[in-house]
């Protein structure tokens, strides 16, 4: 796990990210806890640790500077992660983001006791793990709501929407840019899209970008 730490070390040097000691021990901790339950309860597909540590952790911090860039991380914050499965890239954002209220949403329950064992062996009290689906979360204060390879657009849009608060915004983490997705929320929805930008995964020779989605006036 040395190797790991090193690299978690330079990957968040790359993207611009300051971590403190105990977030790049949360985050490698993470990576123990994902591979130890995945062995019996299958939290995510990938199974080599260098695999999930590229792919699901790095994947999940190149979306925060992305995110303190919008918004203030000193200050409070209501987060939902929607189609968490295993905490990604929620848990991450709690750990990043300790100010940031973080609740994952997922309608696995295996993942959501999964997400509640991981607040608690990491002492994140600002993360915690709602089982449902997101279209039956009644709360409606959030002032953001991400996803991560969750659903098309509009169905992103249609099934949460109603959890934010006015003004709150939608951001959804994609492979590419969707134009045809794009074209179908605006054409089909109360959804439009704010903006877009390419996101930079260390390690990792793929695709990524961030889609921010706002009620249309």
């Amino acid at each position: 796990m040395t190797d790991f730490s090193i690299r978690l070390e330079r990957a968040a040097e790359q993207m611009g990210l300051r971590l403190d000691d105990k977030q790049r021990q949360d985050i490698l901790l993470y990576l123990e806890l994902i591979q130890k339950w995945n062995k019996t309860y299958n939290i995510t597909a990938i199974k080599d640790a260098e695999q999930i540590l590229i792919q699901h952790l790095f994947d999940s911090l190149a979306v925060i500077p992305s995110l303190v860039e919008r918004y203030d991380p000193q200050l409070p914050l209501t987060v939902l992660d929607v189609g968490s499965g295993g905490g990604l890239p929620g848990v991450v954002i709690a750990i990043c983001c300790p100010q940031w209220q973080v609740t994952c949403v997922d309608a696995v329950e295996k993942k959501t006791a999964f997400i509640t064992m991981v607040a608690g062996r990491l002492g994140l009290k600002n993360l915690r793990s709602k089982h449902g689906r997101i279209e039956d979360y009644r709360s409606h204060e959030a002032d953001l709501v991400i996803s991560r390879a969750f659903a098309s657009l509009r169905d992103f849009a249609n099934w949460s929407g109603h959890t934010l608060k006015v003004g709150g915004l939608l951001a959804a983490m994609k492979g590419h840019y969707l134009a045809d997705e794009v074209a179908d929320l605006e054409c089909n929805t109360d959804w439009q899209l704010s903006s877009w930008q390419k996101l930079q995964v260390v390690d990792l020779d793929a695709e990524r970008c961030l889609l921010w989605i706002s009620k249309k006036d």
